[in-house]
């Protein structure tokens, strides 16, 4: 996900109606032809689409200026011109179309397939057979194509994750979500290997229900202020139904780092204090998975939530990880796999 694109402005426009036509009926051995100029073609309309298998809106780079099909015009013979082609724009579930004008919110893609026309073609003008009358028996004029509808736009992605895993730098997330869905994010063995979000698949119980885990690129104190990597990626955990808080089991500091994540995901936007929540320390390898240093610090940070530890590296205590994910952010679902198991 090197290329991931979160924000980019374009400007869009549906396709002008074509001119309806001015026309004369000639044919051989006829005096007086009658009007049959034709009607102008339709302007084709702008519709986005969300796509499920997209991730970014890098696609919108190299352009920043999109325009439908304009309607053909008219021509003699009652011949109407041919309607424009509509413009698809496919976009990643989870983007928010914005009035780049009035920033306010003008539609927001949450399921695969769904589509929303944003402009509408300009009609086609009349040709000059429409006017005639028992009057008027040759009119000499027709009508113009109409404009189409233009926009200027902010596109804005937000992942529509279902869990989110939030820690500071090099605290395993990017090895979490690779050991427990089939993601395969950058990893390394320092700070900031993960520049962007990355998103996975959880397939639980022979795929008998499924998650997406969304790993937050490492944040820092004054992370929602713009610091490191700053605001930019918050945004992609407003919408989860649950936080994994994810420590270095070699620096367990666990009260001042949640204290610290907690009041950057507050500053930024306090309805995720209200998400329900894992507290997890990964890499206890470090310390040879000793069951009994393991329960001293369960048992000394229980005041702050049930603790899980795990090490994502050598794949220990992951399977139990899953079942309390399952039992703590998705209980209906839960409720009836492990009734019948």
């Amino acid at each position: 996900m090197s290329g991931f694109i979160d924000e980019v402005p374009i400007q869009i426009r549906a396709g002008h109606g074509g001119a309806g036509s001015v026309h004369f009926h000639k044919e051989k051995f006829v005096e007086f032809g009658g009007p049959d100029g034709g009607d102008g073609g339709k302007g084709g309309d702008v519709i986005f689409v969300a796509e499920g298998r997209m991730m970014t809106l890098e696609n919108y780079l190299p352009d920043r200026m999109y325009a439908a099909e304009d309607g053909e015009p008219g021509l003699g013979q009652n011949r109407n011109g041919k309607n424009g082609e509509d413009l698809i724009l496919k976009v990643p579930i989870g983007t928010q179309i914005i009035d780049a004008i009035t920033m306010e919110l003008i539609y927001d893609f949450n399921h695969d397939g769904e589509s929303f026309t944003i402009a509408t073609g300009g009609r086609g003008g009349k040709g000059n057979t429409f006017f005639k009358t028992s009057v008027q028996q040759a009119p000499r004029y027709s009508q113009p194509g109409e404009d189409g509808g233009a926009f200027s736009l902010r596109l804005e992605l937000k992942l529509l994750a279902d869990i989110g895993i939030v820690g500071l730098p090099n605290a395993g997330k990017s090895t979490l979500l690779a050991k427990i869905t089939h993601a395969h994010p950058k990893i390394a063995g320092y700070a900031f290997t993960t520049l962007s979000p990355n998103l996975g698949v959880v397939h639980r119980h022979e795929d008998l229900f499924r998650y997406t885990v969304a790993d937050i690129p490492g944040i820092i104190e004054g992370a929602s202020k713009g610091v490191g990597l700053g605001i930019s990626f918050l945004k992609h955990i407003e919408r989860v139904q649950g936080i994994i808080f994810l420590f270095d089991g070699g620096n367990l500091q666990l009260e001042e780092e949640l204290e610290m994540l907690r009041s950057e995901l507050g500053n930024y936007n306090d309805s995720l204090l209200q998400k329900k929540f894992l507290l997890v320390i990964n890499k206890m390898d470090i310390w040879d998975n000793d069951p009994s240093f393991t329960e001293e610090i369960q048992k000394k940070y229980s005041h702050l939530g049930e603790i899980i530890c795990i090490s994502a590296d050598k794949e220990f205590n992951l399977d139990y990880l899953l079942e309390r994910i399952d039992k703590v952010f998705f209980p209906e679902k839960a409720k009836l796999v492990y009734e019948n198991t």
